[in-house]
């Protein structure tokens, strides 16, 4: 007959005073984390920047015009789009990543039906490319992380730049005012200050 040897009272209390700690240490990390997720979120220093999906991942999550528009390098229809008469003040940002691309304040009303900017917020968030489609000699404008395809530029525009980045609504994600410190993108409010 084989004798089953039982873990002493000392290693049965040890082992269960362990787990116990153990638990504790994850439930206080789990809070921890949870509320430095908050705090960053508060203080708008969240990362708005989103990777660019799979094109299968893009296919289903934009619809029919915005594939078009951004991914074939289609345009949409003028003055039946969602940003070609917004006047409300924020910020217009890739739709795929997030990255911050045009200011209402450098919006303007081109003439086309589409929303139009004398200049980006940075040039380095947009890339220009010859564009000979049609038999026309244009300047395409696209965004430098997702290489989507935003519209066009053309040296048209009012002053100061004399430039006209024209933009399909399609393309773009808006960011009002009121919004652009919860979503991430408190660092441009003082785009707004400074007009003040």
């Amino acid at each position: 007959m084989t004798r089953i040897q039982h873990p002493s009272k000392t290693s049965s209390h040890l082992s269960l005073w362990l787990g116990l700690l153990g638990a504790v240490a994850v439930v206080i990390g789990s809070f921890l984390f949870i509320r430095a997720q908050a705090e960053t979120k508060a203080s708008g220093e969240m990362t708005y920047l989103k990777p660019v999906p799979s094109d299968a991942k893009l296919r289903s999550r934009l619809n029919k015009e915005q594939y078009h528009v951004m991914r074939e390098s289609g345009t949409e229809p003028p003055f039946h789009n969602q940003y070609w008469e917004n006047q409300r003040a924020g910020i217009y940002v890739d739709f795929i990543t997030g990255e911050p691309l045009f200011s209402s304040l450098d919006k303007f009303d081109g003439g086309t039906g589409l929303p139009s900017f004398t200049k980006p917020i940075s040039k380095d968030e947009i890339v220009l490319k010859r564009d000979t489609s049609y038999g026309l000699e244009r300047i395409e404008v696209r965004a430098s992380k997702s290489d989507s395809h935003l519209g066009h530029l053309f040296n048209d525009g009012p002053p100061p730049t004399g430039q006209r980045y024209t933009v399909n609504s399609a393309a773009l994600h808006f960011v009002p005012v009121e919004k652009m410190h919860a979503e991430g993108y408190r660092e441009f409010l003082v785009l707004f200050e400074e007009k003040k």
